[in-house]
């Protein structure tokens, strides 16, 4: 028996793919996009699921859930993306109970992360939860466990070098374009997508980057054009867009569309230039790799640069894992107590009915002392009905 909203802890799962075994091109088949999320939080009930979110990144897909059975997740989440089941499956990783709760906590801190310690992955897995929750998808028990993670995540970044630096796609993207485009101060920059790598990624242009000639562009104009007030910068109308790409030496793309937003045949003829796609699915056609002049760099290829911050954080590991594995303790022994929720109750009720006018200080003192016995012998409360009645006794009898 469990208390409310607490499932056996093994029907928590999480199935998913990463860029352990996928390169953005395969990822980009299982990218989900809002309008796909709804879907599958709509139907999810349909299946068999409880409480579920999905987080979809450059470097991932994964739904978590709880649910007991975990082709069921696969099912539900290749229904709404391009990719097929059998390809799916035979990339993926499903883990369950506590091996799903500790690979959560991993990729919040950003142990799983495609670039190490990357701290971005922690608003992606909240924006990640608030949709769902909007949609009446998260529980008691998912809630508490994403909290913790939260508290985890917050702890690691306050109490060790793991996010120390400046190492992240954005800014791997900027380090990039410093280490192979001579000439910066006579180069144009146009930025499409101003979303938050977007966004991240400006802030690095403006900071490290010795370029003047920066113009932002977004589907949603007004976007556009109070960022590039805020940082003092250029905006062009999305309509633009051929334009501003035939004259832009360097073409940077953070973008959630669902198919290429940059074509060849946008930029064909239009002289050198550096593309640097930081979209998953791609939004710049894999064609323009071909055209004379121009390279193509996506996020793999960013996400392979190493410099002394990621050694430094490599250093950092063992001192986020012992954070998490107190977080992991911490929420366990929630999850256990809340399977005692019943027998509490239950035996406060009991208790309460005893005596007309009950001491609700004793009883309570008495409940306490019972939860904490349960807690450190592991057992369940019906155990302790009968000591308890005969605690109570005297108090009866008077």
């Amino acid at each position: 028996m469990y208390g409310p909203s607490t499932p056996d802890i093994s029907r928590f799962q999480v199935a998913g793919i990463n860029y352990k075994k996928t390169d953005a091109a395969v990822r980009g088949q299982y990218a989900v996009s809002p309008e796909a999320y709804k879907a599958i939080l709509t139907e999810s009930t349909a299946y068999g699921i409880d409480e579920l979110f999905v987080l979809s990144t450059c470097n991932r897909t994964e739904i978590y859930a709880i649910t007991s059975d975990s082709s069921q997740l696969i099912n539900l989440l290749c229904a709404h993306t391009q990719g097929d089941i059998k390809t799916f499956r035979s990339l993926a990783y499903i883990k369950n109970g506590s091996a799903a709760i500790e690979h959560l906590f991993n990729v919040s801190a950003g142990l799983d992360s495609q670039i190490l310690g990357d701290y971005e992955i922690i608003g992606q897995i909240k924006q990640a939860v608030k949709f769902s929750k909007e949609h009446s998808r998260i529980g008691a028990f998912t809630e508490r466990l994403v909290n913790s993670i939260l508290q985890s995540s917050k702890t690691i970044k306050n109490q060790t070098e793991l996010s120390g630096g400046t190492v992240s796609v954005s800014f791997s993207a900027v380090q990039y374009i410093r280490q192979n485009v001579k000439d910066l101060e006579k180069k144009s920059i146009l930025l499409s997508g101003i979303g938050k790598i977007g966004r991240n990624t400006c802030k690095n242009l403006v900071d490290y980057l010795p370029v003047n000639n920066i113009t932002l562009i977004n589907r949603t104009d007004e976007k556009a054009g109070h960022l590039a007030r805020e940082l003092g910068l250029k905006c062009a109308l999305y309509s633009q867009l051929r334009e501003e790409v035939k004259k832009a030496d360097i073409i940077i793309v953070a973008t959630n569309a669902q198919t290429p937003t940059i074509l060849a045949k946008d930029i064909e003829g239009s002289g050198e230039k550096v593309l640097i796609d930081l979209s998953i699915p791609y939004n710049v056609e894999l064609q323009t790799a071909k055209l004379p002049g121009v390279v193509l760099v996506n996020v793999d290829e960013l996400s392979k640069l190493k410099d002394k911050t990621l050694r430094k954080r490599k250093a950092e590991v063992p001192k986020a894992r012992r954070i998490i594995a107190e977080h992991i303790e911490d929420f366990l022994e929630w999850h256990e107590m809340r399977k005692h929720v019943p027998v509490l109750k239950a035996v406060k009720i009991k208790l309460q009915g005893i005596h007309h006018n009950p001491d609700q200080e004793r009883i309570q003192k008495v409940i306490n002392g019972m939860a904490v016995k349960m807690r450190q012998q592991n057992q369940r409360g019906c155990h302790y009905i009968e000591a308890i009645n005969e605690f109570m006794a005297p108090v009866v009898n008077q």
